[in-house]
Formats: C-alpha cells, sequence, structure tokens
C-alpha cells in the first residue's frame, strides 16, 4: 500500500525536482520563472478554481465543520510555532509571528490541488476548494493583523486598532486574482447561467495546464529560498506544519466534527501540506524570520513526498478510501 502512495505522489514531486532543476541550472532563464508563476496565478489555477466551483454538488450548505476542523488545528500550530520562536529561541514578537506564520501557512495551491487531484480524483477537489475558498483569505488577514501588532510591540508602541489592520489587509485581497475568482464563481452559481460548449472546452483546456505548471513553477521558485543559517529553528516549525497540524486537523474533523471519510482525508492532507511562499514574503516585508521561513519552506517541501506519503498511508488504513 505504501508503495502503491508513492507511486502516486512521486509524480507530483518529480515535477517540483524538474522545476527545481531547471532554474538551478539556468535552462531556464528568472525571467521565465517569474512569468510562468505569473501565468498559473493569474490565469490557470483561477480557471481551474471557477471551473470546479461552478460545477461542484454543493448542497450540502456551507461547510462550517469542515473549516472549523482546519483552522483549529492551524490556530494550534500558530501558537506552538510563535511559542517556539519566542519562548524557545528568545527572539523578538515580529520573528514569533513569522514562527506561527510558518508552521500554519499550507501551500494549498501549488502543492495540495495537484497532491490531492492525484490521490482522490476531482471529488476531493471539492473540499479543497471550500477550504481554498476562505483560506487565503482568512490567513493573510491573520497574518497581517499579527504582524502589524508584533511590530507595534517591538517598537514599544499602541498596536493600531483593530478594524484598521484587518480594513488593510482586505483591500489587498480584493486584487488578489484567486480570490477575485472565489466570489465570481459563487456569483455565477447564483446566476444558474450555463457556459456554452465551446466556452467549457476552453476553460477545460486551460485548466488542464494549471497543476503541472503550478508544479513547475513551485520547483523553479525554491531556488531563491534554499536553506540558510541556523536550521534547527526552522526544523521545528517543520515538524509542527507536517506532523502536528495534520494530527489535530484529523483528530477535530473525525472525533468531534464526525466529517464524512472523504473530507476528512483531504483537510488531514491539506493540512500537511508544506509551508507556501508566503511566509518568506511576509518575512521580508517585516524585515525579521527570513533564514527560519526559508528553511522551513524549503524543509517542508522537500521532505513532502514521504510525510504525505505516510498521511495518505494512514489515512487509507482508517477509512479504506481506496486511491484515484
Amino acid at each position: 500500500m505504501l508503495a502503491q502512495t508513492l507511486t502516486i505522489v512521486a509524480p507530483v514531486f518529480l515535477l517540483i525536482g524538474i522545476g527545481y532543476a531547471l532554474a538551478r541550472y539556468q535552462v531556464l532563464t528568472p525571467s521565465v520563472s517569474d512569468a510562468l508563476g505569473q501565468f498559473v496565478f493569474v490565469v490557470a489555477i483561477p480557471v481551474l478554481i471557477f471551473r470546479t466551483l461552478t460545477t461542484a454538488d454543493l448542497s450540502a450548505g456551507v461547510p462550517l465543520a469542515l473549516w472549523a476542523s482546519y483552522f483549529l488545528g492551524a490556530g494550534v500550530a500558530w501558537v506552538l510555532g510563535n511559542l517556539v520562536i519566542r519562548k524557545g529561541f528568545g527572539r523578538e514578537a515580529r520573528a514569533g509571528a513569522i514562527g506561527g506564520i510558518s508552521s500554519t501557512f499550507s501551500n494549498l495551491v501549488l502543492v495540495g490541488l495537484p497532491l490531492i487531484t492525484a490521490v482522490y480524483g476531482q471529488e476531493g477537489q471539492v473540499p479543497l476548494l471550500l477550504i481554498i475558498s476562505v483560506h487565503l483569505a482568512t490567513m493573510t488577514i491573520v497574518m497581517a493583523v499579527a504582524m502589524e501588532r508584533a511590530a507595534a510591540i517591538d517598537k514599544g508602541e499602541a498596536t493600531p486598532p483593530l478594524a484598521q489592520l484587518v480594513g488593510g489587509a482586505a483591500k489587498s485581497l480584493l486584487k488578489n486574482p484567486l480570490i477575485v475568482t472565489i466570489v465570481f464563481a459563487f456569483v455565477w452559481r447564483q446566476t444558474g447561467l450555463q457556459l456554452p460548449a465551446i466556452g467549457q472546452d476552453v476553460l477545460n483546456r486551460i485548466a488542464a495546464t494549471a497543476l503541472p505548471l503550478a508544479l513547475l513553477s513551485l520547483g523553479m521558485s525554491l531556488v531563491q529560498y534554499g536553506m540558510r543559517g541556523n536550521v534547527f529553528p526552522g526544523f521545528l516549525l517543520s515538524v509542527i506544519k507536517i506532523a502536528i497540524m495534520p494530527s489535530v486537523v484529523f483528530l477535530t474533523s473525525y472525533f468531534v466534527f464526525q466529517l464524512p471519510p472523504l473530507w476528512t482525508a483531504v483537510a488531514t492532507l491539506a493540512a500537511s501540506c508544506p509551508t507556501g511562499v508566503n511566509a518568506y514574503l511576509f518575512a521580508n516585508r517585516y524585515g525579521t524570520g527570513h533564514a527560519m521561513s526559508a528553511n522551513a519552506i524549503t524543509m517542508t517541501t522537500l521532505s513532502a513526498i514521504v510525510t504525505t506519503s505516510l498521511w495518505i498511508w494512514f489515512l487509507d488504513l482508517w477509512f479504506g478510501l481506496g486511491l484515484s
């Protein structure tokens, strides 16, 4: 069973490796990497999300239990990551916030979508996209508020009003292609309109490029992160991200909210995804935690072929879902 799991998961991470090699050995220039990443985020992934959300069966209503299960796990991971950096390594409040982000923010788009599609097929995309539909907005607002409050603490200043921080972060989200696409998809569903066959065919062709190009783009972007400085904080944050967070999500999904097996499996596997690059972007913006965030991104991504395979193996033993 574990060998079968590795067979399914390996192509996902081989594409990441190919992307890394193309950038590392300068087969493709940095400008190509930037253009590919732009295409993935602005065109390919939004088309895939729109196509899936407009055709998915969402008759079960608002998935509050699914969201609660996932974000309870994220909350536990955030607190642990923050404590490890603040108390364990004696760092400032901003670094503690970066520790929380690095142990919490999952790469659901570039890794989660290809991985869960490979394992559970298009049925698995539905609960994952429901998580993605609130994940980016929620995490971005939480990260912005946490970092601004931490920056004020480090400077010994009064923290800005919460409404002001949330409003500023929310405004920035209005320009994000993924958020715009998710909102548009739900609005489209309400109209009851159907795309003509030729339009559906075009969407299908673009969507088919999304997952492989996303993986290649991620691999190419890893060249700029790499391993930096003291790796131990990054290692501890990685353990929280790929072991503790998915464990909490599984326990809350299965025992507390009693979600369907597929939804529990998808939520758990989503939580086990590597740290997203947003952690490094926030570290760069606030001038702290560059090494720990870069190390967390690199270590969780490089180890994911093993760690996600183990989670898939465990979930299959528990539920007997079978693989796509």
